[in-house]
């Protein structure tokens, strides 16, 4: 059972939602105008204020890259508006998590933030991850990075007590995973492609509404933290593990503090003890539905959730344009 961090009550629950909200509104005046820096820019820009209006010592440990990268929310970046006095609190941030979706007005564009108590979350290096997720309700050690997407299928199949024909996996649609779905395929289980938003498609495995059984592919590893945070309060089980091209990126990890490479990681390695995690839909999915504007008000549908009660909150916000 997760304990509950004292920290984390002194940064209330529903102040996360409000900064997921912001960045969702404000990409939403971008929904499918074809500029994806542009959606991606006017998120950022709205989380960091909200977040820099809380009382908080802050330290983004994922967000929009390293320092000469990214102009605001960078990875060590301090926010919060008690620096030195608040608590100390880790952030896991992707402002607009699908940002060709925005510009493409596509579905399952979020705001995701999540937060812990300082140390519990893995600083990812922004590199590829393989990552395979089932939902709640499974044994554990049901899902291995070291087994074949076959055996993994058979396995959650055999769990389920169906037959792997009656398996959905989720996978993003990328040339990388052509063999993946193959596989697959091969082996009767259905896919489903998505064209972005593997955080979306990670936690789609824990509502049944979705019918997806299982995530598989590879992804970023920054999204991988984002994803283990909701995990961590829903349950389920997750497994990742780095993935380099190149000895630069072998270097980002090791600056990082990683030193094994090849490490296969659980879910509570990547995100441990207490956490809060909050997103807020910019378009319609599977999760939530996105920011509408009807005359001078305008909707949001939230979620957030958290690790020590379980609890799972569905907040819809109405909000005055202007």
């Amino acid at each position: 059972m997760t304990t509950a961090s004292d920290v984390l009550d002194r940064v209330l629950v529903l102040e996360m939602v409000r900064v997921t909200e912001a960045a969702a509104i404000a990409a939403s005046t971008l929904v499918g105008r074809g500029d994806e820096k542009a959606a991606d820019a006017a998120a950022v820009e709205a989380m960091r204020l909200a977040l820099n209006s809380l009382y908080m010592d802050g330290t983004v440990v994922i967000g929009e890259g390293e320092r000469d990268e990214a102009p605001m929310l960078f990875i060590g970046e301090k926010v919060g508006s008690a620096p030195g006095k608040g608590p100390k609190i880790d952030i896991a941030l992707d402002p607009l998590e699908g940002t060709t979706i925005t510009a493409k007005a596509g579905p399952n564009a979020l705001a995701v933030l999540a937060i812990s108590e300082e140390g519990n979350l893995l600083n990812a290096p922004d590199v590829y991850m393989d990552k395979i997720a089932v939902g709640p309700g499974y044994p554990e050690g049901v899902i291995d990075l070291d087994k074949s997407p076959t055996e993994n299928v058979n396995a959650i199949a055999a769990a389920k007590g169906v037959k792997p024909s009656e398996i959905i996996a989720c996978v993003l649609d990328r040339p990388r995973h052509e063999a993946l779905i193959a596989e697959l395929r091969a082996i009767g289980c259905g896919v489903m492609l998505i064209g972005d938003g593997d955080v979306a498609g990670v936690i789609a495995t824990t509502n049944p509404d979705t019918t997806i059984d299982v995530y598989m592919g590879s992804g970023g590893a920054p999204e991988g933290v984002l994803a283990c945070a909701a995990l961590r309060c829903v349950g389920g089980q997750f497994k990742g593990r780095l993935l380099f091209r190149n000895d630069d990126e072998r270097g980002r990890a090791r600056k990082w503090g990683i030193t094994d490479l090849d490490k296969q990681y659980d879910l509570s390695e990547l995100v441990k003890g207490d956490a809060i995690f909050a997103a807020t839909g910019v378009t319609d999915g599977s999760l939530l539905a996105g920011v509408k504007r009807r005359g001078d008000r305008m909707t949001t549908n939230s979620v957030v959730m958290r690790a020590s009660s379980g609890t799972v909150r569905w907040v819809k916000g109405e909000h005055r344009i202007g």
